[in-house]
């Protein structure tokens, strides 16, 4: 078993970007205890760590309050950004077993805590993964849920007066984690993900268009809860080598929040003030002929107003469809976003469609950052 337990980000000031989680996108203030590590319980006097939640979907917040915090010395070196994804797994021993069996980097040995154990391994270019094994029960859909909570004695609610119109409960999961690797190092990262964490490849794509393309092998865990896309520039003024350009090597290009509500979720982001790619008009006017199964068109407009892309997920139950949409780059710099996604009638992995929506999307928008070079890195 293996499922994201929660993502941490290093920021420059982790009150201002809990009240963005919150006022954006209707997260609630969590109690940072319920994480491992002492940088994670707000208690360290370099550093300061927020933690923020909406449904199953828990983010870590820090940024350095002296120059000799670990968030100083990551900013020093990168832009705000994701550092750390954690993966809750149900035997820590036998994965550090594992891991440490294939020359793995362990940057925390197994390590016991409240309510939990946990370890911490380097995965791809300044990118770490926390491994906890929780204790948990079973919740009433039948399924073991974390309980990152229930041994400390706190109750997960919001504790900041921050104002919030949103509902609490948007999103229901994180659908999916993309990293971004340099130029040559697909393959490699693909591997060390397969012999490490037992991730399988699921599809590949080779996006290409009259100005940039990329590469992308889309990883799955093992019992299908964890998707990681990862993808590599193929030119250079690819999206991707942009990323690795501004980001200063590999790192999280965007995380997708899955809902079952998407077009009256983006209605609601949208009224908060939250910035999304534009899509042409043109993509919506032979959308219901590319579509394998129909929209009312009701539907279709409304999915036009919102901006929000389609497409058919093949080999898949009769309606099956992927809706997405995404953000404009969070930070200052154009590298990490956010993605929401909705999946119907059981839709799984990616659709191509959209990948090359998304990819054209991102292109505009660095044409109107200048970021233009020429000649193809190469071709498979």
């Amino acid at each position: 078993m293996i499922q994201i337990d929660h993502v941490h980000f290093y920021v420059e000031n982790a009150q201002k970007w809990r009240d963005w989680f919150v006022n954006y996108l209707g997260f609630q203030t969590a109690v940072s205890a319920i994480f491992p590590n002492p940088i994670n319980q707000g208690i360290s006097f370099h550093t300061h760590t927020e933690a923020v939640k909406n449904g199953n979907v828990y983010f870590l917040l820090s940024s350095p309050l002296l120059p000799i915090s670990p968030v100083a010395e990551f900013l020093r070196h990168h832009p705000p950004g994701v550092v750390d994804i954690a993966f809750a797994v149900a035997d820590l021993q036998a994965v550090m077993t594992r891991v440490i069996a294939n020359g793995a980097k362990i940057l925390q040995p197994i390590h016991h805590a409240v309510a939990c154990k946990y370890a911490k391994i380097a995965a791809w270019g300044d990118l770490t993964h926390t491994l906890i094994e929780r204790n948990s029960r079973k919740g009433e859909d039948g399924e073991t849920n974390q309980v990152k909570n229930q041994e400390l004695k706190v109750n997960i609610k919001e504790l900041c007066p921050v104002s919030n119109h949103l509902s609490p409960h948007i999103f229901t999961a994180i659908d999916h984690v993309v990293l971004n690797v340099g130029v040559g190092e697909l393959e490699a990262a693909v591997s060390w993900y397969q012999k490490n964490l037992d991730f399988q490849p699921q599809q590949s794509f080779k996006i290409q268009t009259e100005r940039s393309a990329l590469y992308s092998r889309v990883m799955i865990s093992a019992n299908g809860k964890v998707q990681l896309p990862i993808n590599e520039p193929a030119s250079p003024n690819s999206q991707i080598q942009e990323f690795l350009e501004v980001n200063r090597g590999s790192g999280i290009q965007h995380i997708a929040l899955r809902t079952p509500h998407l077009i009256s979720a983006i209605a609601r982001f949208r009224a908060a003030g939250l910035s999304f790619l534009s899509v042409p008009d043109s993509y919506y006017s032979n959308l219901q002929q590319r579509l394998e199964f129909p929209l009312s068109s009701e539907e279709l407009q409304a999915i036009a107003q919102q901006e929000i892309l389609v497409d058919c997920q093949k080999d898949s139950p009769s309606g099956a469809l992927l809706l997405q949409i995404f953000t404009q780059p969070i930070f200052n710099e154009p590298t990490f976003f956010f993605e929401f996604i909705e999946r119907r009638s059981q839709a799984s992995g990616f659709g191509e469609g959209n990948f090359r929506a998304l990819f054209e999307a991102i292109e505009s928008e660095q044409v109107k950052r200048g970021f233009v070079r020429e000649e193809v890195i190469g071709d498979r």
